[in-house]
């Protein structure tokens, strides 16, 4: 839908766009999308991390079930946003074998 638009199309949608939020207010609000976006992207490679580190504890805890790494989880924050990074609070795991 959005390849369909013509040129003129796109202007007019920006216009409006401008006249809605004014001038002042879109450099804001596209630094806000921005770090959204980092964020977003840092808690996707974060939790693809989690989940590769599980996977690798849960084959080693196979071969070995006496040894059980455990390690403290946080969220980690984009780079220059310190305001988002915090801990996670889950309940200690437990695995049953």
């Amino acid at each position: 839908m959005i390849g369909n638009l013509k040129p003129l199309e796109i202007l007019l949608i920006i216009a409006v766009i401008v006249l809605l939020f004014g001038a002042k207010k879109l450099p804001e609000m596209a630094r806000s999308l921005g770090k959204s976006a980092r964020i977003l992207k840092s808690e996707a490679k974060a939790m693809k991390k989690d989940g590769e580190a599980e996977d690798a504890a849960a084959a080693a805890t196979a071969a070995d079930p006496a040894q059980q790494p455990v390690a403290p989880r946080t969220i980690q924050a984009a780079p220059g946003d310190v305001t988002s990074s915090r801990p996670v609070s889950e309940p200690n795991r437990t695995t049953q074998g």
